[in-house]
């Protein structure tokens, strides 16, 4: 069973997400790289940033700054930097609200689930026992407008996996990741955080055989990413 999920998973790995501008892919692929420190992703964020300013506005525009408040805030969160991420990924919601706003679309619903789920995660608890709902509420309201969206089922499925004991389902937030690329349109990052998703959930089960096949599909996708690398080398 395991063979066949994974071979349906990698004959999958072909069906693209809408296209992002070219000029906010070197942000997003710093990030999971891992190569550079936060401060040099920070003058990325700054660049990208400003090119968005001069090519967009209007609701497209709050959206893409919106997903650059969330990678540099994922960049600090990285570097245990959790103050300058939490401010980060405030200002990701307020643009994505800005953006909804204007026009509720899948990818501002998208992006203020996203935010709000990594602000729990460097907030105290109580941020997140306040807020922690609002990510699976979001997630579904991008779902509603457009059910391909794969970061949304990504964090529907992620609450099974990363969940403190008593809450996670490993096995079902497996089940869950495995489908994704097979229904859903899926950017690079997408696809890493499903391989990613499903290796730390074996590796957490100590199943260290079933998870090194995802772990080393992550680093396919990203071969420099240093939080997979370390879970690999625990397998």
């Amino acid at each position: 069973m395991f063979m066949l999920m994974f071979l349906l998973l990698f004959q999958s790995a072909s069906i693209p997400a809408e296209q992002l501008p070219d000029w906010y892919i070197p942000l997003r692929d710093a990030v999971y790289e891992q190569e550079l420190t936060a401060g040099e992703i920070f003058l990325l964020y700054e660049n990208v940033s400003e090119k968005a300013k001069n090519s967009l506005s209007g609701a497209p525009l709050y959206i893409i700054l919106s997903r650059c408040e969330y990678m540099i805030g994922r960049a600090y969160q990285y570097e245990e930097q959790k103050d300058k991420a939490a401010n980060h990924y405030a200002e990701g919601i307020k643009w994505a609200e800005k953006a909804l706003e204007i026009q509720a679309s899948a990818a501002a619903w998208q992006m203020l689930a996203e935010n709000i789920s990594q602000s729990c995660a460097v907030r105290p608890t109580s941020y997140a026992m306040a807020n922690g709902l609002n990510v699976e509420k979001y997630s579904k309201n991008a779902l509603e407008i457009d059910k391909k969206n794969a970061a949304a089922r990504i964090m529907l499925a992620a609450r099974w996996v990363y969940a403190p004991w008593p809450l996670y389902d490993y096995k079902k937030g497996i089940e869950m990741m495995t489908v994704i690329p097979q229904e859903c349109n899926y950017d690079k990052d997408d696809l890493f955080n499903v391989y990613l998703a499903i290796g730390y959930a074996y590796f957490q089960q100590k199943n260290y055989s079933q998870a090194k096949p995802w772990l080393l599909k992550c680093l396919e996708v990203y071969p420099s990413n240093k939080y997979a690398k370390t879970l690999l080398a625990k397998t």
